[in-house]
């Protein structure tokens, strides 16, 4: 599997026909065996009971992987297949959707042997933290018809994120909702959902008026309208710089903002860029020595604003209620590499 690993779980109840979070849950919660609410991220683990409860389907798709689906989902997901075939001639695929707890372990011990505990805990999701497990997260890709009327199948992130593509997605977004979809990763809600925007990665939530009317309200995360979290619409300021340019800064950007998700309670006011004086010599040798053996050549540090939660949970050390000012988030990244987030806090 090559798409973005997601992550977690929790229970929902409806008051007065809102939504209210109420911590994690039981698979049997529901009479059909399972939440179809139930919320996946990096705060809560998936549901006691629920791979015991959960009724799925095996299905080959057009590269020659088998795909594992909830039931229903494979049901919805069916219909709107069959909706964008016939009147927008979008042909969709399954990449993958249902990943157990077992099968993530492997693939965490597999990076644990290969790259050490460190880089494994970095890149691979938590086992039993994966909105996969759930079954109802469902990661699509294209096949693009021919002029011979063959199909080229658009299967790696890299090329389905091209600009060619974004009005497909577009019109598969704009039908998600009709089918009980919702895009689960929005763009620019990383602080909230903990990864960055992936037009493929769909979740099913069972009910096409409640997914309608998350949809309606743009911007609006699944943990938002559950009322797991809360949203200020962080501002972002990349300000100025003759190092980076605005895609890089955007990419160490995310990194900052997928980390602060875990920051349970918290809400994110302000990130900016801290400028180009922080790429001196001193910051990227101390880079270095926090992660040795890397050969980082550049640094960038982020500032953040926040405020902590009224009542923090028993493990956490933020001071209740409280606005954090001018947090730092230290990255580096090698001559060839990516950025890596490295250490964040008060210096």
């Amino acid at each position: 599997m090559k798409k973005h690993i997601a992550i977690l779980t929790t229970l929902v109840l409806l008051l007065g026909g809102m939504p209210a979070f109420a911590g994690n849950g039981s698979a049997a919660a529901n009479e059909d065996g399972i939440d179809y609410l139930a919320l996946v991220n990096k705060l809560h683990p998936l549901p006691e009971g629920w791979e015991e409860a959960l009724e799925t389907v095996m299905i080959t798709n057009s590269v020659g992987d088998e795909v594992e689906v909830e039931a229903q989902a494979y049901a919805a997901y069916l219909s709107l297949k069959t909706d964008l075939e016939e009147n927008d001639g979008i042909y969709l695929e399954l990449d993958s959707a249902r990943r157990s707890v077992a099968a993530q372990q492997d693939i965490m011990n597999r990076f644990i042997e290969k790259y050490g505990a460190d880089y494994a805990a970095k890149t691979v999701a938590t086992p039993g933290y994966s909105e996969h497990h759930t079954g109802l997260a469902l990661d699509l890709y294209f096949k693009i018809k021919n002029g011979d009327g063959t199909f080229t199948d658009v299967y790696y992130n890299e090329d389905m994120t091209r600009p060619e593509y974004e009005e497909l997605w577009a019109k598969v977004h704009a039908k998600l909702a009709d089918y009980g979809f919702i895009l689960r990763y929005l763009p620019d809600k990383e602080y909230i959902t903990g990864y960055g925007y992936e037009p493929w990665h769909i979740r099913y939530i069972g009910d096409a008026d409640l997914a309608r009317e998350i949809t309606a309200q743009p911007g609006k995360t699944l943990e938002v309208w559950l009322g797991a979290a809360t949203d200020a619409n962080a501002a972002v300021d990349y300000g100025t710089s003759e190092l980076y340019t605005r895609d890089e800064l955007e990419e160490a950007a995310v990194q900052v903002k997928c980390r602060f998700a875990s920051f349970a309670g918290c809400e994110l006011h302000t990130l900016r860029y801290a400028g180009d004086e922080c790429n001196t010599e001193e910051n990227i040798a101390w880079m270095n020595q926090l992660d040795e053996g890397k050969g980082y050549v550049q640094a960038a540090e982020f500032i953040s604003d926040f405020h902590s939660p009224v009542q923090p949970g028993e493990e956490t050390a933020w001071e209740p209620d409280t606005e954090y000012t001018d947090w730092q988030w230290w990255l580096a990244r090698t001559a060839d590499g990516g950025w890596q987030l490295l250490t964040w806090g008060y210096r």
